[in-house]
């Protein structure tokens, strides 16, 4: 996989983990790569590209060496996938504080509407190289 996108999000969230899980099914190329915002190199990356406010709560996308947090790094995934959900770029039109407000939302209530594990997800074999390590 040579430049992936990578997308850091919450690895104990049930919803997050559900958006990785649609991602891989919409992705058949391998374009998107993923780790959770618990590990060492989301850490990394997110120090690197100077992510404002990061927390559990903040999905992130990088691709092509530009960072996406909250609702554009959701619009520019959905842009990228195969199917009618590349469509949804056309919220892009929608003022972004308007956009982050409705993301903040849902991210804040994510554990009370989907509930959350006790530990990050296990991929299956079939897509354990979607997955980062610290090495990229």
């Amino acid at each position: 996989m040579n430049n992936p996108h990578i997308v850091i999000f919450d690895g104990v969230c049930n919803f997050c983990n559900g958006a990785v899980n649609f991602i891989i099914q919409r992705d058949p190329e391998g374009t998107f790569a993923f780790t959770p915002m618990q590990s060492e190199l989301a850490r990394e990356l997110t120090q690197r590209f100077n992510v404002p406010n990061v927390g559990m709560d903040t999905l992130v996308l990088i691709k092509h060496g530009e960072c996406y947090v909250l609702s554009d790094a959701a619009l520019e995934i959905a842009k990228d996938l195969k199917g009618p959900w590349r469509f949804c770029y056309a919220f892009k039109v929608v003022p972004r504080p308007i956009r982050d407000a409705v993301y903040k939302l849902v991210a804040r209530n994510r554990y009370k509407l989907f509930g959350k594990k006790d530990a990050c997800m296990v991929p299956t074999e079939e897509v354990k190289s979607r997955f980062l390590s610290t090495n990229i």
